[in-house]
């Protein structure tokens, strides 16, 4: 009876969990992005992963959005007014706001999450080289003699 809850209980703690981490682009409202570049320095540094969840911003709140105009191109700014109809952003490391007024539909999460250096990881951990590594020492240890084995 007890080893059914503590299953039940861990089914349940993993449907939250994925529920919470579902990501956007699959229906879900959680947004993970790489930050790249230097405008919300000191705040945020290229390498630094943002997770943001949907929801409606308030001013002094970070968001991820995508312009229209940019076909796709995610931007990560603080808040500095506006309303859902438009929202005016800007930069921490920029002397002016953005040029684009996103409505609420082009905004993809407000920040609830700053995990400073993992996307370096990440992306490191992505390149061609580390891969044709890893697959090499995978390939070594399927093929590599054992040891014979002595019959008693």
């Amino acid at each position: 009876m007890l080893r059914a809850a503590r299953t039940a209980a861990g089914w349940a703690v993993l449907g939250v969990v994925v529920l919470l981490l579902w990501p956007t682009n699959l229906g879900g409202c959680t947004s993970f992005t790489l930050v790249s570049g230097h405008s919300m320095e000191p705040t945020y540094r290229t390498g630094d992963i943002v997770v943001a969840r949907c929801g409606v911003p308030q001013v002094g709140d970070v968001v991820i959005y995508r312009p229209a105009a940019l076909d796709g191109a995610r931007i990560i700014h603080r808040v500095i007014g506006g309303d859902p109809d438009g929202w005016r952003l800007q930069g921490d490391n920029n002397d002016a706001a953005d040029p684009f007024t996103p409505t609420q539909d082009e905004v993809v999460g407000v920040e609830v999450l700053h995990v400073p250096r993992l996307g370096l990881a990440v992306g490191w951990a992505a390149t061609p080289g580390v891969w044709a590594s890893v697959l090499v020492l995978a390939l070594a240890l399927v093929v590599w003699p054992s040891a014979p084995r002595v019959r008693t």
